[in-house]
């Protein structure tokens, strides 16, 4: 898995990128829980569910269905986040499914249940670049921890940071 601060990279750069008229305050901070939210089923290792359960981690919490259902759920919010529902539905399924997309290109553990529950088959992604993070905290500590640091810093927060300054740019070019 990825550490969970750079699950927050997706939704911060599609908050950036599409601007605040769009993506809100409120939005934006449901979008960064949807996108750190899958990782909850790493809970279930310390209640006895085994990581390749469905319901153990890297199964159905990370795959598609869950992420269209997060984000269906979600749309309920929207008069409150102010913004419309097909906004809210598209911000939240990007960042919740860019969990399972993220934690894919990773070197390590188990492959993601991309379709679960209508298929238990886990997957990575052809190019697994991002080193694998320790599931403990403090081990983000360590020289094993820096490197992945430095891995999530070069395939997930800088894409993201070009993403966001291009739709920065391209909102301020629309705006001439």
């Amino acid at each position: 898995m990825a550490t969970p601060l750079s699950h927050l990279a997706v939704p911060l750069a599609l908050a950036l990128a599409l601007g605040g008229d769009i993506v809100p305050p409120g939005l934006m901070a449901l979008a960064l829980a949807c996108a750190v939210l899958p990782d909850l089923d790493a809970l279930g290792l310390w209640l006895g569910i085994p990581y390749a359960h469905p319901f153990g981690h890297r199964g159905f919490t990370h795959s598609l269905p869950f992420a269209v259902a997060l984000a269906g759920a979600g749309t309920v919010l929207a008069p409150a986040l102010g913004s419309d529902p097909l906004t809210v539905f598209g911000v939240l399924l990007v960042s919740a499914a860019s969990h399972g997309l993220i934690d894919a290109m990773t070197n390590g553990g188990l492959g993601i249940a991309f379709f679960s529950p209508f298929s238990q088959r886990r997957s990575f992604l052809p190019w697994r670049v991002i080193e694998v993070s320790p599931l403990r905290p403090s081990a983000l500590f360590s020289r094993h921890g820096f490197a992945v640091l430095r891995s999530e810093m070069r395939w997930v927060w800088l894409p993201c940071l070009v993403l966001a300054l291009l739709g920065i740019g391209l909102r301020g070019l629309a705006g001439r």
